[in-house]
């Protein structure tokens, strides 16, 4: 038998755990905990994560975040979701850790942004990202920063990936090392390198506006070689 089919075999039967998986089965929040800070004072204020029809939703209030119970590294994640009703803000955290690291509500990360019009910019939570064009992207160098009333936003690379209101967006975002690409319907919006982390949770957001999502799926990315 030849080496190539060795190898071949070897990785088909013994590396199962790369193959895709679901984030979410339809049913119920298994494999993810809250954080609701309003919750804190108030046990009984309402889960703004529900199941609804088979779809994950978040309600948009009170604000947090819906976080993997596991921590994930290498990986493509592709996300359906829509709008359910008035156009407004979310966000896809990739590399979470600490929570409740920025203002007492956002889980240090590098968010992923899904707002309507603005899907695939990057928002650094006291975690950070390099790319192309930074000056024009971000503003002004000595303004740059982690925290704060910092500039933290990265502008993403194109208008108009969304589709209209009501309809169901596709985003993909690959994480493999430092770098994080982001793609919406099709188009690479976003490109980042350097990231000042390359593994964590990950979360959604509660962030002013219902969302539904329908797709949550994640493939591990294994790295053969340097």
């Amino acid at each position: 038998m030849r080496l190539s089919t060795i190898l071949l075999l070897f990785f088909t039967f013994n590396f199962p755990a790369f193959a895709q998986k679901s984030l979410f089965n339809g049913k119920d929040l298994k494999g993810w905990h809250i954080d609701v800070p309003a919750m804190d004072k108030k046990p009984d204020t309402i889960n703004p994560f529900i199941v609804r029809n088979g779809l994950l939703v978040s309600l948009g209030t009170p604000g947090g975040h819906l976080i993997t119970d596991k921590i994930y590294k290498n990986y493509q994640l592709t996300i359906q979701y829509r709008f359910a009703g008035k156009p407004g803000n979310c966000g896809v955290l990739v590399h979470a850790s600490t929570p409740r690291a920025l203002y007492g509500m956002f889980p240090k990360s590098l968010e992923v942004q899904m707002q309507h019009k603005d899907a695939g910019d990057f928002w650094c939570i006291e975690e950070d990202i390099t790319v192309p064009d930074m000056l024009t992207r971000r503003g002004p160098k000595e303004n740059w920063g982690v925290n704060g009333d910092k500039l933290r936003r990265i502008k993403n690379l194109t208008d108009g990936s969304e589709k209209p209101l009501g309809a169901w967006n596709t985003m993909i975002i690959e994480c493999l090392n430092n770098d994080v690409k982001v793609w919406v319907n099709g188009t690479l919006v976003n490109y980042g390198t350097n990231c000042t982390t390359s593994s964590g949770q990950i979360a959604l957001q509660a962030e002013g506006s219902e969302v539904e999502f329908k797709q949550l799926d994640l493939k591990p990315i294994k790295e053969l070689s340097k």
